[in-house]
């Protein structure tokens, strides 16, 4: 297997937020996204690697935009194994493609558009679908099953976190939440910002290989200490339910990117 692309030691990190699993921070957003990049780059050349290809689900939202943008532009992430990349998206509304809100349409524009994916190995929600959770997890069970019993899981997921911590559409105190069998879910409810949404489960981001979770900017250092140092359970901060699970060989890795002022560093 190959071996992890070492990151260069970085004099402006230091230790933040007692958080579950390990915290990569850096002075600023531009300083996070290289470290995931340096790290989801070695990610999926390690799964190439070993598998032949890697299974990758990503979040939508403004803030891993600009880190979406990144991996195509810089000439650091050049050799992503994009042909032998599967792109799944974490959550999606149940809006058409063509609508503003769509994280598909969003992500397709900076990333699938133009980093070589085969189109077989592209992989939108149709939310609007009446059976979307559904179809969409036989397209997660049907693509796994290529993978040797016991390895077909995503290998890597990226999260964000909301102002009221939730993550993916795994909002707070909705039903989804106690789903402990179905790899996607329905998300509705009061606390949901609407529309309704589809969206992957506990059960298959906490099975993962690695889950990331991105978070910048000062407005959410104050969740971020709630999430560290509060009593709340995952009924009421969703983001306390990413727990990679599984046996001691196969438990995935939960790893914070954080800027400093989101870990609340001065």
């Amino acid at each position: 297997m190959a071996e992890p692309i070492p990151l260069a030691p970085d004099p402006d990190e230091v230790h933040g937020p007692a958080l579950l699993g390990r915290s990569v921070i850096r002075v600023d957003r531009y300083g996070v996204y290289e470290a995931l990049g340096s790290e989801l780059l070695a990610c999926a050349l390690q799964c190439v690697e070993q598998y032949g290809d890697f299974h990758l689900a990503l979040s939508g939202g403004s803030t891993p935009f600009p880190f979406y943008e990144q991996l195509m532009t810089d000439p650091k992430f050049r050799s992503f194994p994009w042909v032998r990349t599967h792109l799944w998206i974490v959550d999606e509304r149940r809006v058409p493609f063509d609508h503003p809100q769509s994280n598909w349409r969003q992500i397709s524009e900076i990333l699938a558009d133009h980093s070589g994916i085969p189109s077989e190995h592209l992989h939108p929600m149709m939310a609007t679908e009446p059976n979307a959770a559904q179809q969409y997890e036989q397209a997660l069970v049907d693509a796994f099953a290529a993978r040797p019993r016991g390895e077909g899981r995503l290998d890597f997921v990226l999260l964000g976190m909301g102002d009221n911590g939730h993550t993916a559409s795994l909002f707070p105190k909705t039903a989804v939440l106690d789903e402990r069998v179905r790899l996607v879910g329905e998300c509705d409810g009061p606390t949901v910002t609407p529309p309704p949404r589809i969206t992957m489960t506990y059960p298959l981001i906490n099975a993962a290989r690695r889950i990331a979770v991105l978070v910048v900017g000062p407005s959410k250092a104050s969740m971020i200490e709630r999430v560290a140092t509060g009593f709340d359970d995952f009924h009421e901060l969703p983001i306390k339910g990413i727990t990679p699970q599984g046996d001691a060989s196969q438990r995935g890795e939960l790893v914070w990117y954080l800027d400093r002022a989101a870990a609340g560093i001065a």
